[in-house]
């Protein structure tokens, strides 16, 4: 009789930090219940359950409220509890505010900020009931930095950053911990699908591996860490100056990064020589 594992949940696993963290669950012991919107879910579900794991997919977009209801009715299914959950799923977009449509910019919050609160609300309180459990939410080194052509992305993260840390105090006394994960520019296809490739960050190559944030995220969620910045020494480095660097300069240096290239104006054909 096979042993009964320890059941995670795991958002925007299809690709990315999601992808890895679920295979870090996989591998440290866990079975799974993985969600994104997109069909590469399934790939991820075949080469999870290959590492051992039992997976429950669950393709719904969670950018919707009976997107993440319909995840959570699938956890329920289960009758099982809950030992951990990385909320992982995120979304952004590049450019000016002024420019960016009103309907890309809600989704990044629909998708960052509601689906995670939505999700932590129907997550958590079977957590305290078991009397343990651990929460992972994704946030970010921008969380501190004011997102000049990411404004609405880095102002989520922010929220996401404090939103964890609060419930890491809230709920200290009920075995149950949340870790704020906070990686550095990591090489995931966000930036192609933010429409940042014409960026300085999207073209930047030295990007952090999402398998070694993954296990730092891991290992930071099981050790009940509130807060983790992971990946490189110098994603670690950044993490520590924006401690002390004026909000003024951290714009600046993501308008640098960020704001993209002007377009070259074509020139009109010369005409004939008279």
């Amino acid at each position: 009789m096979r042993t009964v594992r320890p059941l995670a949940v795991v958002t925007g696993a299809s690709s990315g930090i999601g992808r890895e963290l679920a295979g870090t669950f996989a591998d440290h012991g866990f079975d799974l219940i993985v969600c994104a919107e997109d069909a590469a879910l399934a790939d991820a579900a075949r080469e999870l359950r290959g590492r051992g794991a039992d997976v429950t997919a669950v393709r719904a977009d969670l950018a919707t409220y009976d997107g993440v209801e319909q995840l959570y009715a699938a956890v329920a299914a289960t009758r099982r509890p809950v030992a951990a959950a990385a909320l992982n799923a995120g979304v952004g977009i590049g450019g000016a505010f002024v420019d960016n449509d009103l309907a890309d910019e809600a989704r990044v919050i629909d998708v960052n900020v509601s689906s995670t609160v939505h999700l932590a609300k129907r997550l958590l309180p079977g957590m305290v009931d078991a009397g343990g459990g651990r929460l992972l939410i994704t946030s970010s080194l921008v969380a501190t930095t004011p997102g000049s052509f990411q404004a609405v992305y880095n102002a989520s993260k922010s929220f996401l950053q404090s939103f964890a840390q609060a419930l890491a105090n809230e709920l200290k006394d009920t075995g149950v911990t949340v870790t704020a994960l906070m990686p550095g520019a990591t090489r995931t296809p966000f930036f192609h699908r933010a429409g940042m490739d014409d960026t300085r960050l999207g073209r930047m190559t030295a990007k952090d591996d999402p398998a070694r944030v993954a296990e730092e995220g891991f290992e930071a969620l099981m050790r009940g860490r509130h807060k983790a910045v992971v990946g490189s020494v110098r994603s670690k480095a950044l993490g520590a100056a924006t401690k002390v660097l004026p909000d003024r300069l951290k714009a600046a240096g993501q308008r640098f990064l960020s704001e993209p290239r002007p377009r070259r104006r074509r020139r009109p054909p010369r005409g004939p020589r008279r």
